[in-house]
C-alpha cells in the first residue's frame, strides 16, 4: 500500500509539474495580474522619434555603413565599447564585450544597440518638448567637451540655439551597464521659457525570443511600486499611435529581451514622471518619460538627471542596481516568476559552487547532492513509513474483508488502525512535494539567467542553457541532416529516462494493471518533456535519480519488514546455490 501510494503520488507530482510549468504563467498573466496595463491619459507627451524613423529606414543597410555617416565619440569601459551619435545626440551604437553571439572562437561580440537604418535598430535618444523655444532635434550636431567617454572621465555635450539657450547633457558610465544623464538648459536669454527634458528608447522590430507563458519579453516597467510584464508588443499595435501612458512615482520603463535590457529611470525615484509605450509602421516601438514642465527663468539653468540601463541582465548586477540607486524591483527586469524566493536561493548557491568549482555542470551536480542530503531525513521518515504500511498489509487486508460491504465503516476503521499503530499512510507523499517546487525553480532558473548561457558542462555540451544537440536520429551528428523538431530527443534525456526506468524497477511493484501500464510509460514522457529543455536541467535531474536510487536502495534495505528480509534472505541462498 504504501509503495502504491508513492507510485501514485509521482505520477501526481509529474502531472502537476507539467500543468505548473506550461500553466502556470498563463493563469496568473490572465486571471491573477499583478498590475493594471498602462492608462491612457490625455497629458502632452514628449516628442516622438517614431516618424523620422520610419522614413530612414524603408530600406536597411549594414550597421557599419550607417555608423560612418555621422560624427560619433567613442565609448569605452570594461563591459561596452560603442559610439554617440553627435548627430541628434543618441547612444546607438553599443556591443556587450563581455558577452559573445555564438559559442564559436571568432564570435563577434554581443550588439545591444544599433543605429536607426539597420536590421533590429535600437537606440536611446535624449530631448526636450517646450514653448517659445528653439529646441534640438534629430538633425542637430552637439559639441563634446572630451573625445572619449570611459568610466573615469564622463563627457559634456552642447548645442546652442542663438537665441539665448544652451542646451547640455553630461553623460557618464560605471563600469558595468548603467549610463548617468544630466539634461540641463541654460537660459541666457531675458525671458523665461517652459520645457519639457524626456528620455526614450526606440527599436525597430520585436525580440527573437517571443515573450511565452513562461518568460517575458518586451515592454517591461515599474510603475507605482508594481512591476508589469503584462504588456505585449502586439498592444503597442493595438493602441493606434495613441500609446499607453502611465502616471507614477518613480519607477523605470523599457525593453527586454531573454538576457538584454534597456530601462530608463529618474534618477530621484521620489518625482513624479509620465510613460509612454507607443508603434510606428515597419514594427516600430519606443518607451519614453517626461516629467513635469519646468519654467526656466531668465539667467537660470534647470536641469534632470535619468538613469539608463543598457546591457546584459547579470543578476548580481540587477540586485545591486535596485539597492545602490534604490531602483524600485530592478531584479525583477529578469522575469522570476512566483516562485522566484526559491530561484534566488538555487540562482545564488549554484554561482557560489560555479565560483569555487569553475564548472556550472560540475556546480550543479553539487547541488543535487546538497539538495538530496537536506531532504533525507524527510526520505527516512517516508520509507519508516512505508514499511509500516507493510507491516499492516495483513491487518488492513482483515479490516477490508470485514467490512465489505460498508464502504463508511471501512474507511473508519482503517483510520482506527492507523492511530492505533501510529502510521501515516500519507507520510510518503512529502518528498514528492517537496521535489515539485524545486524541480519548477531550477527550471525557471536555468531558463531566466543569462550567467548559464554558453557556459560547457564535458563532451559534446558546451552550453548548459541550451538543450542536448546531439540525438541519435542523425547518429550523432554523423548524417548530413537536422532531424525534425519532434524528433530532437538528445542523449542527455534519453539517459536521464533509463534512470526514471531503474528507479521505478527498483520500486516493488503492487499496482494494479492499469496504473503499471501508466508508469511504464512515464520513462518515455519524460525523455519528450525534458528533450526541448536546458541540458543543465537535465543534468540535474539525471543525478537526482542516481542518488535517489542509492537513497531508495539503502532505506529499502534498512526498513525492510522481517519477512521482507527472510525473503531477501532466501533468494540470495538461492542464487549462492544454483551459482555452485
Amino acid at each position: 500500500m504504501g509503495d502504491q501510494h508513492q507510485q501514485r503520488n509521482l505520477i501526481i507530482v509529474t502531472i502537476l509539474s507539467a500543468v505548473v510549468l506550461f500553466g502556470w504563467s498563463f493563469i496568473t498573466k490572465y486571471w491573477l495580474p499583478t498590475t493594471p496595463p498602462p492608462t491612457h491619459q490625455a497629458k502632452p507627451q514628449p516628442k516622438s522619434e517614431l516618424a523620422p524613423d520610419v522614413a530612414a529606414d524603408t530600406v536597411l543597410r549594414p550597421v557599419n555603413q550607417v555608423l560612418a555617416e555621422t560624427p560619433r565619440l567613442p565609448i569605452s569601459t570594461a563591459s561596452l565599447e560603442g559610439s554617440i551619435n553627435l548627430k541628434g545626440l543618441r547612444l546607438d551604437d553599443l556591443t556587450l564585450i563581455r558577452h559573445r553571439e555564438t559559442l564559436a572562437r571568432n564570435s563577434p561580440a554581443v550588439r545591444l544597440f544599433s543605429p536607426a537604418g539597420t536590421q533590429d535598430a535600437w537606440f536611446t535618444g535624449f530631448g526636450w518638448s517646450g514653448e517659445n523655444v528653439t529646441l534640438p532635434g534629430a538633425d542637430s550636431l552637439w559639441k563634446a567637451d572630451s573625445d572619449k567617454l570611459t568610466s573615469e572621465h564622463p563627457v559634456n555635450f552642447y548645442w546652442d540655439n542663438h537665441q539665448g539657450q544652451i542646451f547640455r547633457l553630461t553623460l557618464s558610465v560605471d563600469h558595468d551597464y548603467m549610463f548617468n544623464a544630466t539634461e540641463s538648459v541654460i537660459n541666457h536669454s531675458n525671458n523665461p521659457i517652459i520645457i519639457r527634458p524626456y528620455v526614450l528608447t526606440n527599436r525597430q522590430g520585436v525580440f527573437k525570443t517571443p515573450s511565452s507563458w513562461t518568460l517575458h519579453t518586451g515592454p517591461i516597467g515599474v510603475f507605482n511600486g508594481s512591476v508589469n510584464y503584462h504588456i505585449a508588443f502586439s498592444d503597442l499595435d493595438k493602441a493606434n499611435g495613441n500609446g499607453l501612458q502611465n502616471n507614477t512615482q518613480g519607477g523605470w520603463i523599457g525593453f527586454s529581451d531573454k538576457y538584454w535590457l534597456s530601462a530608463l529611470a529618474p534618477h530621484n525615484q521620489n518625482m513624479a514622471i509620465d510613460t509612454n509605450f507607443r508603434s510606428g509602421a515597419n514594427q516600430h516601438y519606443q518607451a519614453d518619460f517626461t516629467v513635469a514642465p519646468v519654467v526656466v527663468p531668465a539667467g537660470k539653468t534647470a536641469s534632470l538627471s535619468v538613469d539608463v540601463f543598457a546591457g546584459a541582465k547579470e543578476v548580481r548586477i540587477l540586485d545591486r542596481y535596485r539597492d545602490h540607486l534604490r531602483l524600485p524591483h530592478f531584479d525583477k527586469a529578469i522575469d522570476w516568476g512566483w516562485f522566484a524566493i526559491i530561484e534566488k536561493v538555487f540562482f545564488y548557491y549554484l554561482d557560489w559552487l560555479f565560483l569555487h568549482v569553475g564548472n556550472y555542470g560540475l556546480a550543479i551536480i553539487l547541488m543535487v547532492f546538497t539538495i538530496r542530503a537536506l531532504i533525507f531525513p524527510i526520505a527516512n521518515k517516508q520509507y519508516a513509513s512505508m514499511a509500516s504500511m507493510r507491516r499492516l498489509q495483513p491487518k488492513m487486508q482483515a479490516v477490508r474483508e470485514r467490512y465489505k460491504n460498508d464502504d463508511a465503516k471501512m474507511r473508519q476503521e482503517l483510520v482506527t488502525l492507523y492511530q492505533k499503530e501510529k502510521v501515516n499512510p500519507f507520510a510518503g507523499c512529502l518528498p514528492m512535494f517537496i521535489q515539485f517546487p524545486i524541480f519548477i525553480a531550477l527550471y525557471k532558473t536555468l531558463l531566466v539567467t543569462i550567467e548559464s548561457r554558453h557556459q560547457p558542462f564535458i563532451g559534446w555540451i558546451k552550453d548548459l542553457s541550451a538543450p542536448d544537440p546531439l540525438t541519435p536520429f542523425n547518429l550523432f551528428g554523423l548524417l548530413p541532416f537536422t532531424p525534425p523538431h519532434f524528433l530532437m530527443i538528445g542523449v542527455l534525456p534519453i539517459i536521464l529516462g533509463i534512470t526514471m526506468w531503474l528507479q521505478f524497477r527498483a520500486s516493488p511493484q503492487q499496482l494494479d494493471p492499469t496504473q503499471q501500464q501508466i508508469m511504464s510509460f512515464l520513462p518515455l514522457v519524460s525523455v519528450i518533456f525534458m528533450a526541448p529543455l536546458a541540458a543543465g536541467l537535465q543534468v540535474y535531474y539525471i543525478f537526482n535519480n542516481l542518488v535517489s536510487l542509492a537513497q531508495m536502495t539503502w532505506l529499502q534495505h534498512r526498513h525492510a519488514t522481517p519477512k521482507e528480509r527472510q525473503d531477501r534472505a532466501e533468494k540470495k541462498r538461492l542464487s549462492k546455490k544454483k551459482a555452485k
